[in-house]
Parts: structure tokens; C-alpha cells; sequence
């Protein structure tokens, strides 16, 4: 950095944009519509363009911070990325066409309740962007970059004026690299990622019963018999806080106590409640191993690490874990039952609350704060911890009436392969809510989750992406956004900007995709892999049983959580009932049938062939068969005839048997074949009723016919 950006001093580059005058042939940007996510408080559309060339000059002004400065380099790189131009201008004088201007530094360790909030004006002569805090700026030039886009051959920024701010101070995002280890690299393009879409928190898992991610100097054995040489070093962890801090972000690391900690104790087994020896587990579940709340050894321990651990995470929260403790251990140990009796502790619950009040005055005397899961909330704790629900906002709302912070993480796990829609309607404050002001304000936000059973370095990207940005814009925009089909299309776009970012969820489909193929062609697999979904939940894990070192490279692993191909299948087919007889254009529900009906004879012999892909020949089946069904009954539908009784009954058995779910994936475009063959038995209805009340009355049947067998 140079001498003058840490002055204060107003620093200028010639960056690729050109104010140029408004074209009065072009139209203007749509009123009603934008391509932002998350959709900022107000937007405002106004004539004319921005257009990018190689002559616009930047400048950061006010208040210095070098994290503007690296904003501004990074917004420069990505632009002419964008734009094709080269954008190495010397430096020139004048007014800049871009003028970042910040009016106070930030806080020395980024806070919770930093003004994030930002106005920008951009018009065909020069943008504005201007913040009281640094953070303002970082979340403005993201929302620059978005409006960015190519236009006539060229890349123009449309005229508007946005002011906007976070709805909740704390949004989040877990990563667990315990369960399956994540390198560096996918740690730092995840933050980019996040400060894509404004996330401001990364929750770090790293202690689980499968691993103990970070080095320790003052207790090695913690990483040496905990991790399988698989954690990360002290100075990556500076790293990752630095580069983090650099784009806005948070780092709240999370050490799992008292239960969870298999790691723990693989080197340090006289820590634990049982006599060992302790190993790192290679399964998933829920475990008996836990630290023994009653020696004042552990707290010697946790005091030691917990120190060295809060001077290597600069920010103000560190977070214990604390859910899904067994009590068998403590519950089979005569000294512990012994310490319960002279404490006064009833029950395993007054235990663990025993610990976390110990833990809680450790922190506080290392200058933390101490959040927990649901589990650590006990009227004896003090108001200063943060509790996360993984219950729900019932559970948010009564910590919060209690006085607690909390933040809502159920709705928010995107390990469950939940459609995005199921993530972008829950709410921290849902609009029933009853909580008075004073409660409200105890809730700061929420996080959502990527827990590590299922996904690898190759894979993870598409699990945590684009879905994450839909709860991104939850915790950010305003509450009264819930229209889901216009965020599924914003979704789509946001999904391209981030691949152009770096991030794999794309470009690593076609890799998985050639590796089930084989040595054969991949277009046939593709069409397969494009209409099957994981199955939901924690199903997968009923289905086979897995361990930590199993490699995920089959079809559920590289099927995308949610079907887009199925989504707009389904809404051809929604499109065509909706519309009256003798107006329909049954064309692109024809066409897909057509192509999944005849994919199986190009798919079979490929997947029988290649090792990862034979499980898969029986879907391919099936998704042949259901799309002749589907076919019959479009045809039916087309002509206005009521397809006979012993057809749909036949037809809707052999619905039910391809429903179920093999290789640990569904075929997704099934609701939408049902609901086809329902309506081609029940025309004559339609025909007597309104057609969005007939339509909904099949959505309800489907509904109930595809409801899950069994699982969770």
C-alpha cells in the first residue's frame, strides 16, 4: 500500500470505465426488475448508462483503510475480466469517474453492528459510491459488479441510485472441514464467494470426533494423533483471518465441547470420562466419547488452549459448540456421578450447564464471547452468550425473550439438498412473530450450514452454490421479499457471476460427469444426472453406511441438489394446464419427454460399462418409461380425452415403483410426469371447474403421492 492511501489522501487510477453521454436510441433499464442478490433496500432506476472503456478512473477518498484500496483493485481485475479491455492506464488527473469516498476507518477488529450501509449513484457521466464505514464500500462494489453487464457489444453500468443496508448484522455461513477435510483454497474461494453476496461471518468447524483441524503449539498432540496430518497451520490461520478481514468477513472459529470430541481425546485421553484409548472416528453420527466436566485438569486444558486459540482469532466471539452431548460416560463413571451428588447437579443437562458456566469464565477472562448451539441455553448463564438454533425460530424467539443474542441456522443447511426455495422462505423474525422490540433486537441474524459428511473439495462448491446466496438475501433484503420465482431467476445469474469469480460449481460438474461415463460419452449420463436429485434430508446416510475416507465420485455426488431441469419441466407443465383448451403449446413439455424418453438407449450401454455407473442403469430405466407415460398423457390432454381408468391406475403403480429411490438419488422430473397423468385422468374435472382451482387440486395429489417413504 502506498504511503498516501494510509494518510488519507485521495488515491486515483486510471480503472476501464469511461463516462460517456447516454445513447437516446437505448432503452432504459426495466422499472420492475433488477438481477441483484441480495436485493438491496431501494433501488432506483434512472436514463441512461455508464459505459466501460479503457479511459474511467477510479479514486478512494476520505477516510483510509487499505481494505478500500484492495476492494478497488479487485473490483478493477474483475471488471476487465468482464469487459475484455485492459484497463492499465496510466494515472491522470481530474475528477474520477469512480469515486469510492468512506467517511470514517473502521474498527480495528471488525465488529458485529458495523455500519454496513452504502448509497450509490451511477449516471452516464460518473458513479458515486459513498459510506460512513469501509464496509459499506466493500458491500457497494459488490452491488457495482453486479449491475455491470454487456449491452451492444460492450460492457455499460446502468443509470440508478441504490441505498441500502443489512437487515441483520450477523450473516453467516459454518464450513466443516472436520468430517471431510477442505484445503485452503476452498476455504478462501469460499470468503469470496460470501463477499459476493454479502456474508459478513465465516463459522470455522474445526474440532469434530473425525478431526481436529488447527495446529496447536501448546498441546501438539491435538493435530498430531487428531487429524491425520490433515489441519491447518497457525500462520494459514492468519492468513485466512487477514484475507477474510480484507473482504468484510468475520472468522468465529468452533472447538466442539463438551461431546464431539473423539479428536480431543485421541492425544489427550485423560481429558475424557472413560478410560480410552481414544481414536479419530472414521464413521458419522452422534458419539458417547466426552471431556469430564468434573476435573479441574480439563479446565487447566481448555484454559490453556482457548488462550492460545483467542490470540490467533482476533474476533470478539468464539464459539463451543456444546449440541448433541450422550451422557453415557459421565453416566458410567463413579467419580463423576459422585461430583453430580456433592454439586447438587440432577442431571446430565446440569452438568453440561456446569461446564459451559467454566468455559463461559474462561472465555471471558480471554476477552471472548461464547456462543453454543441450542443444547447451552440454561436460564443460570449469563445474557453476554450468543445461542444458535438449529431448532428453529420458535427456539430464537424464546432466548431472545430471555435476554439472550441467538441466530437461526434451522432452514439454513444446505447438507440436506433442500431446494432453494426451502432456504430462502425461513426467517430469523418470521412475519407472525409476536416478539417486542426489545427481544427482537437480541436476534442478530442467522448462518447457514455446509456440514462436511458428504462433500469433498471437488464437490463441495456445488452444495454451498448458488444456494447459499438465497439465504444470503434472507439476512440481508427486506423481510417482504418472498416472491421465489423471480429469486430463482436472479439465483440463475448470480450463479453465473460467481463461476466467473472462481468458484467451482459448475465447472466441476462436466469433471464428475466424464469420470461416471467412463470411457464412454458423457451427453447421455448428463441428461440422467441433470434430472436426479440427492435424496433429502439425512436419508443418505439410512442408505449405505459411510466413512470418512469413502470417496464421493458417484452419481448422488455429482447430481446438483436441486434439479433446475426439473424445476422448468415443471413449470412447462404448470404453464400448460394453467392455459385454456384449444390454446395450448404443448412444445417444450413435448420435447423434454421425447428426449428423456429415448436417452435410456445411449445411456444403458455407457453406464453399463463404466464402474461408477451401472447403479444408475435402473433411473435411466425408469426416467424412459415415465417420460412414455408422460407422452400418453400429454397427448391425451391435447386432444381433450379423458385417459381410461385402467391406464392412469396402471400408469400412476408404475409412477410409485420408479419413485423410489436408488443410488441414493431421486428422479425429479416425477412430480411434474404425475401431475401430467393425473390431469389426463381428470379432464373432465377441469372442464368443470376454473383451471388455476383444478390446477391445485392436482398439485395437492401429487403433493400427497410424493410425499417421502420412510427417512427423516
Amino acid at each position: 500500500m502506498t504511503r498516501a492511501i494510509l494518510a488519507g489522501i485521495a488515491w486515483a487510477v486510471l480503472l476501464p470505465v469511461h463516462a460517456q453521454a447516454p445513447d437516446p436510441h437505448a432503452p432504459a433499464p426495466g422499472a420492475a426488475t433488477h438481477d441483484l442478490m441480495p436485493a438491496p433496500q431501494v433501488l432506483e432506476w434512472r436514463p441512461g448508462r455508464l459505459v466501460v472503456d479503457s479511459r474511467l478512473t477510479l479514486a478512494a477518498r476520505g477516510a483510509a483503510d487499505p481494505r478500500v484500496a484492495a476492494a478497488l483493485e479487485r473490483f478493477r481485475r474483475r471488471l476487465s475480466a468482464q469487459s475484455g479491455l485492459a484497463l492499465r492506464a496510466p494515472l491522470g488527473g481530474g475528477e474520477a469517474t469512480l469515486t469510492v469516498d468512506v467517511s470514517l476507518p473502521g474498527a480495528p477488529v471488525q465488529a458485529v453492528g458495523e455500519d454496513e450501509s452504502y448509497e450509490l449513484t451511477v449516471d452516464a457521466r460518473r458513479a458515486r459510491l459513498s459510506a460512513a464505514n469501509p464496509l459499506g464500500a466493500l458491500r457497494g462494489l459488490e452491488t457495482l459488479l453486479q449491475l455491470a453487464r454487456a449491452e451492444g457489444g460492450r460492457t455499460v453500468i446502468p443509470a440508478v441510485h441504490v441505498s441500502d443496508r443489512p437487515r441483520f448484522p450477523w450473516r453467516g455461513l459454518l464450513l466443516d472441514p472436520c468430517r471431510r477435510w477442505q484445503p485452503l483454497e476452498v476455504v478462501k474461494r469460499t470468503l469470496d464467494g460470501m463477499a459476493a453476496v454479502k456474508l459478513n461471518v465465516f463459522h470455522w468447524h474445526l474440532s469434530e470426533d473425525q478431526g481436529f483441524r488447527i495446529e496447536s503449539k501448546a498441546y501438539p498432540r491435538l493435530q498430531l494423533l487428531g487429524s491425520d496430518g490433515l489441519f491447518y497451520t497457525q500462520d494459514q490461520v492468519r492468513d485466512v483471518v487477514a484475507y477474510a478481514r480484507e473482504r468484510g468477513i468475520r472468522v468465529v472459529p468452533e472447538f466442539d465441547m463438551p461431546g464431539h470430541s473423539s479428536s480431543w481425546l485421541a492425544g489427550y485421553p485423560e481429558l475424557g470420562s472413560a478410560s480410552g484409548p481414544f481414536a479419530v472416528e472414521r464413521r458419522f453420527g452422534i458419539f458417547d466419547n466426552a471431556l469430564d466436566p468434573t476435573r479441574e485438569e480439563v479446565y487447566t486444558f481448555l484454559d490453556g488452549f482457548l488462550g492460545e486459540m483467542a490470540a490467533l482469532f482476533p474476533d470478539a466471539y468464539l464459539h463451543i459448540g456444546g449440541d448433541e452431548v450422550t451422557p453415557r460416560q459421565w453416566n458410567a463413571n463413579p467419580a463423576v456421578l459422585a461430583f453430580m451428588y456433592q454439586h447438587e447437579l440432577r442431571t446430565a443437562a446440569d452438568l453440561q450447564a456446569y461446564f459451559n458456566r467454566r468455559v463461559n469464565a474462561i472465555l471471558a477472562r480471554h476477552g471472548k464471547r461464547m456462543v453454543g448451539w441450542d443444547e447451552v441455553l440454561r436460564p443460570e448463564l449469563p445474557k453476554d452468550i450468543v445461542v444458535q438454533s438449529w431448532r428453529g425460530a420458535e427456539a430464537l424467539a424464546h432466548a431472545a425473550e430471555q435476554g439472550y443474542d441467538g441466530l437461526l441456522s434451522s432452514g439454513y443447511y444446505l447438507d440436506l439438498n433442500f431446494p432453494a426455495a426451502a432456504h430462502y422462505l425461513p426467517d430469523p423474525l418470521p412475519a407472525e412473530s409476536t416478539l417486542p422490540p426489545a427481544a427482537r433486537a437480541h436476534v442478530l441474524g442467522g448462518e447457514a450450514c455446509m456440514w462436511g459428511e458428504y462433500v469433498s473439495p471437488e464437490n463441495i462448491d456445488s452444495r454451498l452454490w448458488p444456494r447459499a446466496a438465497a439465504v444470503a438475501e434472507r439476512l440481508w433484503s427486506p423481510a417482504a421479499l418472498r416472491d421465489v420465482d423471480d429469486m430463482y431467476r436472479r439465483l440463475e445469474v448470480e450463479g453465473e457471476r460467481l463461476d466467473r469469480l472462481g468458484l467451482t460449481h459448475r465447472s466441476s460438474y462436466p469433471v464428475m460427469l466424464a469420470r461416471l461415463a467412463g470411457s464412454g460419452p458423457v451427453e447421455p449420463v448428463r441428461a440422467l444426472a441433470d434430472v436426479v436429485e440427492p435424496v433429502k434430508e439425512y436419508r443418505r446416510g439410512q442408505m449405505r453406511r459411510y466413512t470418512s475416507d469413502m470417496p464421493l465420485t458417484r452419481l448422488v455426488d455429482t447430481a446438483r441438489p436441486e434439479s433446475l431441469a426439473a424445476r422448468r419441466f415443471r413449470k412447462d407443465v404448470d404453464r400448460l394446464l394453467l392455459t385454456p383448451a384449444g390454446e395450448r403449446d404443448e412444445t417444450a413439455v413435448r420435447a423434454a419427454l421425447s428426449a428423456w424418453q429415448a436417452n435410456h438407449a445411449a445411456a444403458d450401454p455407457v453406464l453399463a460399462a463404466a464402474p461408477l455407473g451401472a447403479e444408475a442403469r435402473s433411473l435411466s430405466r425408469d426416467l424412459s418409461a415415465a417420460a412414455a407415460l408422460g407422452l400418453t398423457a400429454l397427448d391425451a390432454v391435447k386432444a381433450g380425452r379423458q385417459a381410461p381408468d385402467a391406464w392412469s391406475a396402471e400408469a400412476v403403480a408404475l409412477l410409485d415403483q420408479a419413485a423410489e429411490p436408488r443410488a441414493e438419488v431421486e428422479l425429479a422430473v416425477l412430480p411434474a410426469v404425475r401431475k401430467l397423468v393425473l390431469a389426463a385422468a381428470q379432464l373432465d374435472a377441469a372442464r368443470a371447474q376454473p383451471l388455476d382451482q383444478w390446477n391445485r387440486a392436482l398439485d395437492e395429489q401429487v403433493k400427497r403421492a410424493s410425499a417421502p417413504r420412510g427417512g427423516h
